[in-house]
């Protein structure tokens, strides 16, 4: 064992280093970011491929979706046995890597659809060819991505001197630099290369670009990581390690309840109770993995606040404006902030706020600084509470489940006297819609329109615009009952015309709507937006509508509507839900503390668990920091199911609360926790082991002898008995 060491030593000695820091770093952090931004890339648009390539509807995408990023982050585990058990840390690298690049590759051609549509329709003609290649390509993708997620931070933490611990710290802020700048690239550049369209025979959105990509970065990150072999300090696995663990704690634990009687002596650790079998050196490494382990408890709330930015923060940005003037944001957009602000903010913190708070004497110790990043998450989510009750008054007073909500559309240039149910009568305007929607109570309601009488049906829940002219009710239209999703802009059309008339969108036709009928939603983007309206005859009128996010439009073609230069006066834009009005800047408040607590509690977790790691059993810890993030997302599945909370912000205040009280029992724990050097306490056992193993030698021999002098009295004993 002391030879290793010596051996790592001269190793490490060695190396070619640059600043300081070992330039084997250097193939490290590339390969991470190349890693990271194949990873996110694909990432980003994969819900699109399985909505528009695939077919597939918008829950089982987001099942698919959901259940690969669940095994991404499971698969670590594996990752951590391999790379500590037998091949070690850069072997499991290579070989999943080289298994994750031959799943991006696959993934990629799985979007081509070309392969299969012979008829060159655009169409491809053997959906299931996609289906199975691309549910290969994503298997392979998660063994891969997850397998060596564990192993890269801890390997090039292994590059480092035992001197170089300022290093090796600087060194984890600049691993996860390099892993949010992949992220922030891919997640801008991916979606702009789905835009494109491609094909050999037809032109479709390009996703055989926005998955090439990804994937020709993979084979970038296993090229330079390779190239780098002959630098690096590899260390060889020490056997299979997890699996000594679990024997040596099962044992403890079954040695202490067979000796749980008053007459057996107590001892310092329940873990003592192994030491009838196993080595001192290995109880020390597994007392030191549980003590890390026990502090993990409390850690997966914080990731259940944290991955809520890309659902119900980007859910809450449907609901704002992103108008920022020369350029527009979408909802899905608003993600980018985290890791514009964490490149920003990490050397900010490293060289600037840690030194400062150094020089003010306060021992910033790593377990106080990730329970103020535990904090600072909560006070994120308590900012995010306060812009969702600014967005809930600017919202549309929607039907409750035990209501429904109609108003009137008047058809006639004239106006028009309503009754309904009995209640006061009303006038509706000619061409033109109450200004407020009626709740109803009950389901049946009679209504009086023209003066003639209708017994109309509304399930509850539901919102309605009824068609209206002197003759009754002509259609009854069903409304939206939320916002649109991602910031669109719902719009229909109402031929109030006496022919019929054809609406187009852009590249989207609507078909002939008859007369004193109306059309279905469409949804478009924000901006400026041309209608184009053709009778019968072929004339046309150009109608353009500014919108702006998450509104709602109701277009009325009146009846004295017609074709020429003016044929755009008389049309009537009625608004049904006004557009946002909240700023989509007010988010970057709450995103701001986030990442702060972000960059306080992750990074200074990842040092945290590697300084305090046995030497063999490194990769196993970071699987359990990542196994955090897993369970976290499992926290907001049980959090926000069953809690059920009517509005919006109460659900933001209640992660809060609960993130605040873990905070405080993480602080306990950390409290009470004393701070290990791994290398000291093993070189301390090591130096007792021989001893050790003498002591247990001798006490063996002992046993045997006294064994064989029992089986010699026990022969005695039968051949006296023989005799007799």
């Amino acid at each position: 064992m002391a030879d290793k060491e010596e051996q790592r030593t001269k190793k490490t000695k060695n190396s070619p280093s640059c600043l300081g820091y070992p330039i084997s770093i250097f193939f490290i952090v590339v390969n991470e970011f190349c890693e990271r931004f194949s990873y996110y890339g694909m990432k980003t648009v994969l819900v699109l491929y399985f909505k528009y390539f695939i077919g597939w509807d918008n829950d089982f995408s987001t099942t698919i979706y959901h259940t690969f990023v669940a095994l991404c982050y499971l698969t670590p585990i594996l990752g951590a046995i391999i790379a500590d058990s037998w091949l070690g840390k850069f072997k499991t690298i290579v070989y999943l890597s080289i298994v994750y690049t031959i799943g991006q590759v696959i993934l990629a051609i799985s979007t081509i659809h070309d392969i299969t549509d012979t008829n060159k329709d655009g169409t491809p003609d053997n959906m299931t060819f996609h289906i199975a290649m691309s549910m290969l390509g994503l298997m392979l993708i998660a063994l891969g991505t997850g397998g060596i997620k564990p192993c890269v931070a801890a390997f090039g933490g292994d590059q480092f001197e035992d001197h170089q611990e300022k290093q090796r710290s600087t060194f984890f802020s600049i691993f996860y630099l390099s892993i949010n700048a992949g992220s922030l690239l891919s997640t801008l550049i991916t979606p702009i290369l789905r835009a494109h369209e491609c094909g050999i025979y037809s032109k479709k959105s390009c996703f055989p670009l926005a998955f090439g990509v990804p994937a020709a970065l993979m084979v970038v990150a296993l090229i330079v990581f390779i190239a780098g072999h002959k630098m690096y300090i590899v260390e060889s696995p020490k056997g299979n390690i997890l699996l000594r663990v679990m024997k040596c704690i099962g044992f403890a634990v079954k040695n202490r309840f067979n000796h749980r009687s008053k007459q057996y002596p107590k001892r310092q650790h329940w873990m003592d109770w192994a030491e009838e079998k196993y080595d001192k050196l290995l109880i020390a490494q597994v007392k030191m993995v549980l003590k890390v382990l026990f502090l993990y408890i409390p850690l997966p709330m914080f990731w259940a606040l944290f991955d809520q930015q890309g659902s119900r923060w980007t859910l809450q940005a449907t609901t704002m404006d992103g108008n920022f003037g020369s350029f527009i944001i979408q909802p899905d957009q608003m993600q980018i902030v985290n890791p514009i602000l964490i490149v920003m903010m990490v050397p900010i913190m490293d060289s600037a706020v840690y030194p400062l708070i150094k020089k003010c004497h306060i021992n910033f110790t790593p377990l106080r600084r990730m329970t103020v990043g535990m904090l600072l998450a909560a006070l994120a989510f308590v900012a995010a509470a306060l812009l969702q009750i600014q967005i809930d008054q600017t919202m549309p007073n929607f039907p409750s489940s035990s209501q429904a909500q109609v108003k009137f559309l008047n058809l006639e240039n004239t106006s028009l006297p309503v009754v309904v149910g009995g209640q006061e009568p009303f006038a509706v305007p000619g061409f033109d819609s109450s200004n407020e929607y009626m709740t109803l109570d009950t389901e049946n309601v009679t209504i009086s329109a023209g003066g003639k009488n209708t017994t109309a049906y509304f399930q509850k829940e539901t919102r309605h615009t009824v068609l209206i002219n002197t003759d009754g009710i002509r259609q009854t239209l069903n409304d939206i009952t939320e916002k649109p999703n991602q910031g669109m802009n719902a719009i229909r059309f109402v031929n109030g015309f006496r022919s019929h008339l054809n609406f187009t969108i852009k590249s989207d036709n609507l078909g002939p709507i008859a007369p004193l009928q109306g059309s279905g939603y469409l949804n478009v983007s924000h901006g400026k937006v041309n209608f184009t309206i053709v009778n019968e005859g072929g004339q046309t009128c150009h109608y353009i509508l500014q919108l702006g996010f998450g509104s709602s439009y109701t277009v009325l073609i009146p009846s004295n509507f017609s074709f020429g230069e003016s044929c755009t006066e008389s049309i009537k834009a009625i608004q049904d839900v006004e557009p946002n009005s909240i700023h989509l800047a007010w988010q970057v408040i709450q995103y701001f503390l986030m990442t702060c607590g972000e960059v306080v509690f992750s990074v200074t977790g990842l040092d945290f668990s590697y300084s305090q790691a046995p030497s063999n059993m490194k990769a196993v810890l970071q699987a359990g920091w990542l196994l955090t993030i897993a369970v976290g997302n499992i926290v907001v599945l049980i959090v926000a199911e069953a809690g059920s909370l009517p509005e919006q912000w109460t659900e933001y205040l209640l992660f809060a609360s609960l993130l605040v009280a873990v905070s405080i029992i993480f602080a306990v724990m950390a409290y009470f926790y004393t701070y290990m050097d791994p290398r000291e306490i093993e070189a301390k056992f090591m130096e007792l082991e021989p001893e050790d193993k003498k002591k247990k030698a001798l006490e063996m021999t002992t046993k045997d002898n006294l064994a064989n002098e029992n089986n010699e009295t026990s022969d005695n004993t039968d051949i006296k008995q023989t005799k007799i």
